[in-house]
């Protein structure tokens, strides 16, 4: 039967963005299942397919897998190419990855996500210029130290796909995060996988108005592609 990959709405679920490009950037074959955001809490309605009420979920046969970081480990037990070959790279791949699971909370609260705007930024806190510097430095360190195009070398991985969210935030709000940090995003806006994700996001009609309500609270709208 293969895999189900459920996820949320393009513009707003950036968890879900994770797996669903790696798994596009791979190639693993998944049918792709959304279950949009259509109230400020979708516990009970998500309930019905994931057991913590969240996506994205992973659903193989009989087995639901949950969380994008269980979802990216259970995939790269049966996939090469989730993880850099080299160990070195891969050691550094792994922490970087889960650096942004547990991590960057002021950067997920003050500049949330959303595909398809662009943002006049409202001044950010002291906790937010920490997290985006060290986004910066982090990627610049996995490429420089693995020589790119990707941070841990010259394939794709799951460390760019657990940042892939980020790339979009920087576009829309206008974050620094280097040259070297810029290019990358530039990069990776340009793969087909994620451009992919941003038309399908610009072609949603609906809005969740608790997430509108969180974009307001970063800043003034300057362009909005949404349909």
């Amino acid at each position: 039967m293969g895999y189900t990959l459920v996820t949320a709405n393009r513009n707003y679920s950036s968890w879900s963005l994770r797996p669903w490009v790696l798994m596009k950037a791979l190639g693993i074959a998944f049918e792709d299942r959304i279950e949009p955001f259509l109230e400020p809490v979708n516990y009970e309605a998500f309930r019905a397919f994931s057991p913590t009420g969240q996506v994205p979920v992973l659903i193989d046969d009989e087995r639901t897998v949950w969380d994008s970081l269980g979802i990216v480990l259970y995939l790269a037990e049966r996939h090469d190419g989730v993880w850099p070959v080299d160990a070195e790279a891969r050691a550094w791949a792994i922490c970087a990855t889960a650096e942004m699971h547990g991590g960057f909370c002021a950067l997920r609260n003050e500049r949330t996500m959303n595909v398809g705007v662009r943002v006049d930024a409202a001044p950010g806190s002291d906790a937010l210029d920490r997290d985006v510097a060290r986004i910066a430095e982090l990627w610049s360190e996995g490429l420089d130290r693995f020589g790119g195009p990707w941070f841990a070398g010259a394939e794709f991985t799951a460390v760019d796909a657990f940042y892939a969210p980020v790339a979009f935030r920087v576009r829309t709000y206008g974050i620094h995060v280097g040259a070297a940090g810029l290019a990358w995003v530039e990069r990776i806006i340009a793969h087909p996988a994620m451009r992919e994700w941003e038309a399908t996001a610009l072609a949603e009609t609906w809005r969740e108005e608790s997430h509108e309500a969180d974009l307001a609270t970063c800043g003034s709208i300057t362009a909005d592609f949404r349909r």
